[in-house]
């Protein structure tokens, strides 16, 4: 298979938020394929970088990209909520700078088998890890409608969630919804057609709401965060490139936290929870990728990168 067309986003961004130091250890918690790591390595020719994911795919193309810079990467099959047993693994015991890029690879979006995008017609499956066992499938034929107006609700904030969910259940009676162009209709019939969104498919919301409840991405991430920072040393930067408002959520309000000196209730006299800042908020505002960099790369238009400096 050849090798897809791979543009890391904000990868300058990134390695400037950084600042690559000899002899350092950077982790790139969602390596994908390689892009931002090959960047760091071509940056300072003393760092190494544990690179991880869950997609097994992915690993073997960054692996074959990242190659020329020998042991210099260490490559990992894994969740980066586990990063303290990576490194732990791997013998080190603090890092530098920890990334995570929670874009889908155009290695995912552009294969159908990986059910990912309804834009061609291909198996129900959505998993990052392809030897976990739960499939979007399985949600989607097994779940009630409850539990799929829940996660169309909470994970793809879709006003539609329970007509949705309806019309799923009195598909799946007729038979089961297997594929991607098979659930994509039904989602486009359920929703009224003046409801329909200009931007983007009818379809959208659905299949981002099931991608994240079937590789538990925000419980994931909001773990990965806290285990990352952990993992800083004093100095240490995390980035984090978000692409919708639930996971940018998530990073700026734990950015946030870790940058408070107090959490107490306002009304209270004096301090007594003992708060101490942890972190300096590197970027105020999310950086967002240039009009040129979209118009190369148009999958990087809703991208934003926050960043933060571990300050103890």
């Amino acid at each position: 298979m050849a090798e897809p067309l791979h543009r890391p986003v904000l990868c300058s961004e990134v390695v400037r938020i950084f600042g690559p130091q000899p002899g350092k250890v950077y982790v790139d918690a969602t390596v994908g394929l390689g892009g931002h790591t090959q960047a760091l390595l071509e940056a300072e020719n003393e760092l190494t970088i544990v690179a991880i994911d869950r997609d097994e795919e992915a690993l073997k193309i960054a692996a074959e990209r990242l190659s020329p810079f020998g042991k210099r990467v260490h490559l990992i099959h894994g969740n980066y909520s586990d990063i303290r047993e990576h490194l732990a693994h791997l013998g080190i015991e603090k890092i530098a700078g920890f990334l995570l890029d929670l874009g889908l690879s155009s290695l995912q979006l552009d294969s159908a088998a990986r059910g990912f995008s309804f834009r061609w017609d291909g198996p129900l499956d959505m998993r990052m890890d392809t030897s976990q066992g739960l499939t979007a499938a399985d949600l989607v034929n097994k779940a009630s409608e409850k539990e799929l107006s829940h996660i169309l609700r909470d994970y793809g904030e879709e006003r539609f969630a329970q007509r949705i969910a309806r019309a799923i259940l009195a598909s799946r009676m007729k038979s089961p919804i297997d594929t991607t162009q098979a659930l994509a209709e039904v989602v486009r019939g359920a929703i009224p057609k003046r409801f329909h969104p200009k931007r983007i498919d009818p379809a959208t919301r659905t299949f981002q709401a099931l991608r994240i409840a079937v590789n538990q991405e925000l419980l994931n991430l909001k773990e990965g965060l806290e285990a990352g920072f952990q993992a800083l040393e004093t100095g240490g930067v995390m980035a984090a490139i978000s692409f919708h408002s639930l996971e940018d959520r998530i990073i700026k309000q734990f950015f946030r936290y870790k940058a408070l000196s107090c959490t107490c209730p306002p009304d209270f006299p004096v301090c007594v929870c003992d708060k101490q800042v942890e972190a300096e908020i590197l970027t105020r505002k999310p950086i967002r990728p240039s009009s040129e960099e979209i118009t190369k790369n148009p999958r990087a238009r809703s991208a934003k990168l926050r960043a933060a400096l571990k300050v103890i």
